[in-house]
């Protein structure tokens, strides 16, 4: 009798079971029909999902392998995982690309992870996604064309100096730390009118440990990556603010110019509510302009390096348009806008970079809400990851993809969001400009100066998050004779 009543109670557990599971997705599917599935995928180890495959895959330099794998193995442009902490679902392709940057703030929202906030503290303590957003309403006055025209000039200037000092007199130079120079000192300039090499200098270290560890296991304890880009960023903000005050002291004696650059209107601008931003609360947004400034325009212009000097015919085509434009100039006249509108084969060959090499290979987006996707049901809250890599290198978007051919840009370029180097739709990177100007002062000035080769053939490259030559790129250089 015991055994019956025991077996009684087992069926009418499982009966109420089965009926709660049935309700929940009733009401999960808006009544009657049947609930859309979840996207392929698995989520992986507990706690770490496949966070340490997606990251690793970049450490050995494919960090394609994890999204072209999945594809293949679900068949499936859309697939779920677990990254980062959070269950996830990967987009990939230009439709993908598409429906989300079409959908930004409307069905998904930017998602950093809660790491990044950890590193980057902020001062009225508002998440980096809401200072974010108050960050891309301020700087379209920065970046439009008249601003963007006014740049040129310095960034020429910057980089005259830059080579003198790093480059000329040298038989072999390792370009990444050289175009991290470079990109820093432009950033420290235009944004905070810093121009000491000196003070850039002590600057600069503590940017690189911040950059290594902002996407990184945040294992916050002495000696990994997550913990020394937490040190770092307290280190710059202080800096940054002995910085602000001396600049509020120059503007009211009149030393420093209202429009001079980004930290000056920043001091000199209120919100709708009539408030100016507090020292810390500019700090918090100058430090990260100086990281979104910098860092992945290095990682393109030590690449532009890499495939020039691979590939001669490419360096040949660059050199004869950059030397048109040099020789049309006089003795010590710097480069101007209208001398960046020529150099339309070298941003070619810039930009084939970019899809082979991507700064950015991708990006997190929130669901707001819960929706459909190619007939898959994505969960509010769920954490969406979309990979420049999907479109990149994927041959239905670029025919023969591995093969490097600036031709690919000529015309109206690559079919609408197939090539996102620098993101789509409303959170396409407000510096996007900018970048293109630095990029082009560059290869100016590199290829005027030199021919070049790689001194590790067959270097490897680690995505970590942007991918770097694993040794730095050591080149020797051969300088062009007067």
């Amino acid at each position: 009798m015991e055994l019956f009543y025991v077996s009684l109670l087992s069926i009418f557990v499982v009966l109420v079971s089965l009926a709660l599971h049935l309700v929940f997705f009733k009401n999960k599917s808006g009544g009657g029909g049947r609930a859309a599935p979840l996207p392929p995928g698995k989520t992986g180890w507990p706690v770490l999902g496949e966070s340490l495959e997606f990251l690793s895959t970049g450490w050995k330099g494919h960090p394609e392998k994890f999204i072209f794998d999945r594809i293949s193995k679900y068949s499936s442009t859309v697939f779920r995982t677990h990254l980062l902490g959070e269950k996830a679902a990967v987009f990939c392709g230009a439709g993908g690309n598409k429906f989300l940057f079409s959908n930004e703030n409307k069905l998904v929202q930017a998602w950093w992870p809660s790491s990044v906030d950890k590193v980057f503290p902020s001062s009225n303590q508002t998440s980096s996604k809401e200072e974010a957003i108050k960050m891309r309403k301020m700087l379209p006055n920065f970046f439009k064309p008249e601003a963007l025209q006014r740049y040129v000039g310095i960034m020429d200037h910057i980089a005259r100096r830059h080579f003198a000092d790093g480059w000329e007199n040298k038989s072999e130079v390792v370009v990444f730390p050289l175009a991290k120079n470079y990109t820093f000192w432009l950033a420290c300039r235009l944004f905070v009118s810093v121009e000491d090499p000196h003070l850039v200098d002590e600057f600069a270290e503590p940017f690189n440990l911040l950059a290594s560890g902002l996407i990184s296991i945040p294992i916050d304890l002495p000696g990994t990556p997550f913990n020394k880009a937490i040190k770092a960023s307290n280190f710059i903000r202080k800096k940054l603010v002995t910085i602000i005050k001396q600049r509020k002291v120059d503007l009211a004696e009149g030393k420093a110019s209202p429009t001079q650059d980004i930290l000056s209107h920043m001091l000199l601008t209120c919100d709708e509510s009539g408030k100016f931003m507090h020292e810390l609360d500019i700090a918090d947004k100058i430090l990260g302009l100086l990281i979104g400034g910098h860092d992945t325009a290095s990682s393109a212009c030590a690449f532009i390096v890499k495939y020039l000097a691979e590939l001669p015919e490419i360096y040949d085509g660059v050199y004869k348009e950059q030397m048109e434009i040099a020789k049309s100039k006089k003795e010590g006249e710097l480069l101007n806008w209208d001398d960046i509108q020529k150099m339309k084969y070298s941003w070619n060959v810039a930009c084939e970079v970019l899809r082979l090499a991507p700064p950015l290979q991708g990006a997190f987006r929130e669901a707001l809400s819960d929706f459909m996707y190619n007939g898959f049901s994505i969960p509010k809250g769920w954490k969406i990851y979309w990979s420049a890599n999907s479109t990149h290198i994927n041959p239905e978007c670029f025919p023969d993809p591995k093969k490097f051919d600036p031709s690919r840009f000529d015309g109206s370029g690559p079919a609408p969001y197939t090539f996102v180097p620098f993101g789509g739709g409303p959170r396409m990177c407000p510096g996007k400009e900018y970048a293109r100007l630095e990029i082009l002062v560059f290869m100016h000035h590199l290829v005027k100066r030199f021919k070049f080769e790689k001194m590790i053939p067959d270097e490897k490259i680690v995505v970590n998050p942007m991918p770097i030559p694993a040794k730095g790129l050591p080149v020797r250089l051969f300088p062009h004779k007067a």
